[in-house]
């Protein structure tokens, strides 16, 4: 059954809702935290390493061979993703995304190639490897499946 389709309590839906809202502004908050950066660029960079490696993601071969902290997805390996695309999924006018973009690619954050942006793999900031990150995110995933095992959510069959 799809999860559209499946009826859920009012009540587990906004503890759901709660819970996992908590585990964005945590993981947001140390990304701001982390980073000397305007929170809109943050949010920029950001959708476009999780667009570069959506590919990587979705094959179980790519996904275990750059599980490693040791082990960085090379640019060669990344998916480009446009303007057009991040304008429509951060809802952002596409000017907004072109002007940043731009000023990213001018500090050596992002790159560009024929398929679109992506975060380089030289970035001076780590972007995409940054292994404080990447251990805080462990303590808010571990917190969110804590929380959601108090509500009864023990894996995706309870919703």
């Amino acid at each position: 059954m799809a999860l559209e389709e499946k009826s859920l309590p009012d009540d587990l839906v906004r503890a759901v809702a709660r819970h996992t809202l908590a585990y964005v502004l945590c993981s947001i908050s140390e990304l701001f935290r982390h980073y000397d950066f305007d929170p809109l660029d943050l949010l920029i960079v950001h959708a476009i390493l999780n667009a570069n490696v959506l590919n990587v993601m979705k094959d179980d071969a790519l996904d275990k061979r750059f599980a490693s902290v040791h082990a960085t997805e090379p640019d060669a390996v990344k998916q480009g993703v446009s303007r057009a695309t991040l304008s429509r999924f951060l809802n952002l006018p596409i000017e907004t995304i072109r002007r940043r973009a731009n000023q990213l690619k001018k500090r050596g954050i992002l790159a560009e190639r024929d398929d679109g942006l992506l975060v380089s793999e030289t970035n001076q900031f780590k972007f995409g490897n940054n292994h404080h990150l990447q251990r805080m995110n462990i303590i808010f995933v571990r917190k969110l499946l804590r929380d959601l095992a108090r509500t009864g959510i023990h894996g995706p069959d309870d919703l």
